[in-house]
């Protein structure tokens, strides 16, 4: 993986919050932004492995929009990164997804992961947006600010 700076990282992801923000005045609905959303954060940061997200739907994590390897298509209940997110209602970094307690290996070559909760109204959750690396420690508080701003336009 090509190494880029904190700042480089920030611009990268400030050219993808303009685009995505033009581009999903489109259509208000939320499978197609999600999809959009997905597609183009996994082509335009090739540090990303798996990018996309999971619905809340009657009680179970159920896989969404994605890009990437095939997909867990059911997370197990109250394990993995992305049901700590909607427990804690905050965005979840793991730079080791091995020493994370409870991790899901859907894809076992995923090292490191990141999970920004979904809420439609206060405390009311929608879905998850995750993201794999292959890579450890690839996730850093720039990506949680942009990736939590992307979520803010769905």
């Amino acid at each position: 993986m090509r190494i880029i700076s904190k700042e480089a990282l920030a611009k990268r992801y400030e050219r993808i919050y303009k685009q995505l923000k033009a581009l999903l005045t489109q259509t208000e609905d939320k499978v197609a932004r999600m999809a959009t959303v997905a597609a183009l954060l996994h082509h335009k940061m090739p540090q990303f492995s798996w990018t996309g997200f999971y619905l809340l739907k009657e009680g179970d994590l159920i896989v969404g929009p994605y890009q990437g390897p095939l997909a867990c298509q059911v997370l197990e209940k109250e394990r993995g990164v992305c049901w700590a997110a909607l427990n804690s209602h905050k965005t979840i970094i793991v730079p080791d997804v091995n020493k994370f307690p409870g991790h899901i290996a859907c894809d076992p070559s995923s090292k490191s992961e990141i999970a920004v909760p979904i809420f439609k109204e206060k405390d009311r959750f929608q879905a998850v947006l995750d993201v794999d690396s292959h890579h450890l420690g690839t996730f850093s508080e720039i990506d949680k600010f942009w990736l939590e701003k992307v979520v803010e336009l769905l």
